[in-house]
């Protein structure tokens, strides 16, 4: 049985902003923190004709994020990471306590 909310947003929405879709495909990017849920574990999506599939979805809180999951998010570090999410959300705070849908996924080649 499933036990994630309803989707917000369909999967193919996932990871849209072209540098990060190479990030994904380059295997630099393995992760995409959203507000909602987007996909499920064992769903796939497709990058550019390449085949990927969610492995995992948990929440994470953002006061819990470390620069390794901001470099999976395919940003250099936590800092830079953080300066991206608030630009591209004007008027956005970083709560610490606020917390994220996280989708881990890898490339399936073949």
């Amino acid at each position: 049985m499933n036990t994630y909310p309803e989707k917000t947003c369909d999967i193919t929405r996932l990871v849209s902003h072209p540098k990060l879709v190479e990030a994904a495909i380059s295997g630099k990017k393995t992760r995409q923190g959203r507000d909602g849920v987007y996909g499920y574990p064992e769903e796939t999506f497709e990058l550019n004709g390449i085949t990927f599939i969610v492995t995992s979805l948990v929440r994470q809180r953002l006061g819990d994020m470390t620069d390794l999951d901001a470099q999976a998010e395919g940003y250099p570090n936590l800092v830079a990471y953080k300066e991206l999410i608030l630009r591209m959300h004007a008027g956005m705070e970083w709560n610490l306590d606020a917390e994220v849908w996280v989708h881990n996924f890898r490339r399936i080649d073949g």
